[in-house]
């Protein structure tokens, strides 16, 4: 919970300290200006994100904040996916020596790749599942690993679905209260009540998935190291 909490502080104080606030602000506009094609142009926009190391987290909460929980979690299921394919392929190709250079020295690196080689799809699942190492720097470090790109795209397909519902949940949440408040929808207390019941059981579910997630990997790849460690 508390890593919840303070990832979206974090996102918070990003969007009032830094410039990206107000150009984001003006994009979120502009793709509630366009009507049917804003959660494809949305979704587009994870691919440049992906790739340039920006919080795809906050293009999920506008999701949801303009399309509601289902068509905001669609459009940011698709365009994360197809963000995080192209900066894989990236990193596998015309990025391979320069990503290589900066994560082969890492013991963290070292450790997952050994595992992703042997349990490709399932190592994928659960470090999409865990905050073990962030989402975009995730996607070049498996670039350059052992996996195979069918594995790394099933298993980021399932990974990010939890995190992106409840993204997705939490931004819909924040314009159906913020509505209710207004009052250009109707409802009462129990109303109020409900939107928040059903946002903190979004986010606990995901909180515990996470945990479970990251204790299986932490045992899948303690073990692959045990197994592959030479004994005198």
């Amino acid at each position: 919970m508390v890593g919840v909490v303070g990832t979206s502080a974090a996102i918070a104080l990003g969007l009032f300290v830094f410039p990206v606030r107000h150009e984001l602000q003006r994009f979120v506009a502009w793709v509630q200006s366009i009507g049917n094609w804003g959660p494809a142009v949305l979704a587009a926009a994870y691919t440049p994100a992906c790739l340039l190391f920006l919080p795809g987290s906050i293009l999920t909460l506008s999701a949801g904040f303009l399309f509601g929980v289902v068509r905001g979690t669609i459009a940011a299921f698709i365009g994360s996916l197809v963000g995080a394919s192209a900066a894989f392929v990236l990193s596998r190709t015309l990025a391979r020596g320069l990503v290589e250079d900066r994560v082969t020295a890492s013991p963290k690196f070292r450790a997952i790749d050994r595992a992703v080689a042997a349990h490709g799809f399932k190592i994928v699942v659960l470090t999409r599942l865990s905050p073990l190492i962030p989402f975009n720097l995730l996607n070049l470090v498996f670039g350059v690993s052992a996996v195979r790109f069918r594995d790394f795209f099933l298993g980021s397909a399932v990974g990010m679905l939890p995190g992106g519902l409840m993204y997705a949940y939490i931004g819909s949440a924040v314009k159906s209260l913020a509505d209710l408040f207004a009052g250009r929808i109707e409802g009462g207390v129990a109303q109020r009540v409900l939107f928040g019941a059903g946002l903190i059981a979004t986010v606990v579910a995901t909180v515990l998935i996470t945990r479970v997630a990251k204790r299986a990997l932490d045992d899948a790849v303690a073990a692959d190291n045990s197994e592959g460690t030479p004994h005198a």
